[in-house]
C-alpha cells in the first residue's frame, strides 16, 4: 500500500472520528432555533486521489455513508447522500478544473488555494446537506426547515472544514 492510500485511510479515520464522536453530539439550539449541525466526513471523499476508479469511489462514498448510518441510527440516508456525492464528485471537479489540469498532487487547499478548495468542497457539501436534510424530511412540505438547516449547517460545516485546511494543510 503506498503513502498516498495509507494518508487517505489514516485521515478517514481521523475525520470519521471527530465526527462520530465529538461533533455528532454538538447540539447548537436557540430556543425553537435548531438548524445548525456540523457535518465535515464529506470531506473524505473530497479528499480522495484525482485519478480513482469512478467505481471504487462509489463504493467507498456508499460504504463511508452506511458506517455514518450506523452511528446516527439512521436507515440509508447518509450511505444514499455519501454515494451521490461521490458519484457527482467527477462533474464537480470538471466544472472546477484548473487551467493547467489536474497533477499528482491531492486535492487541498495546499495544491490548488483557498478559493478553489472552498468553491469545490463548498459544492459538494452543500448538495450533500440539502440532499440529506430532504432525504430526512421526505417532503418538501418541510421545505423552510430544509432549507434553514441546509444553510445554516452549510455555513457552520464550511467554517470548521476551512479552519482545519488552514490549520492542517495537507498536501495530499
Amino acid at each position: 500500500m503506498n503513502k498516498v492510500w495509507q494518508r487517505n485511510i489514516i485521515r478517514a479515520i481521523i475525520i470519521l472520528l471527530i465526527q462520530l464522536v465529538l461533533l455528532k453530539r454538538i447540539d447548537i439550539t436557540f430556543g425553537e432555533f435548531n438548524y445548525i449541525h456540523f457535518t465535515i466526513y464529506p470531506l473524505i471523499i473530497a479528499l480522495l486521489p484525482y485519478k480513482m476508479n469512478k467505481t471504487l469511489l462509489v463504493v467507498v462514498g456508499f460504504s463511508l455513508g452506511f458506517f455514518v448510518d450506523l452511528f446516527y441510527d439512521s436507515i440509508g440516508v447518509h450511505a444514499f447522500t455519501t454515494t451521490f456525492i461521490a458519484y457527482m464528485r467527477i462533474y464537480v471537479l470538471n466544472l472546477l478544473s484548473p487551467t493547467e489540469g489536474y497533477g499528482k498532487t491531492g486535492l487541498t487547499s495546499f495544491s490548488y488555494g483557498i478559493p478553489w478548495f472552498l468553491s469545490y468542497i463548498g459544492i459538494l457539501l452543500f448538495m450533500h446537506l440539502f440532499l440529506l436534510y430532504s432525504l430526512e424530511a421526505f417532503s418538501f412540505i418541510y421545505i423552510k426547515e430544509i432549507l434553514l438547516r441546509t444553510i445554516f449547517s452549510f455555513m457552520a460545516s464550511l467554517f470548521l472544514l476551512t479552519v482545519g485546511q488552514l490549520i492542517f494543510n495537507p498536501k495530499y
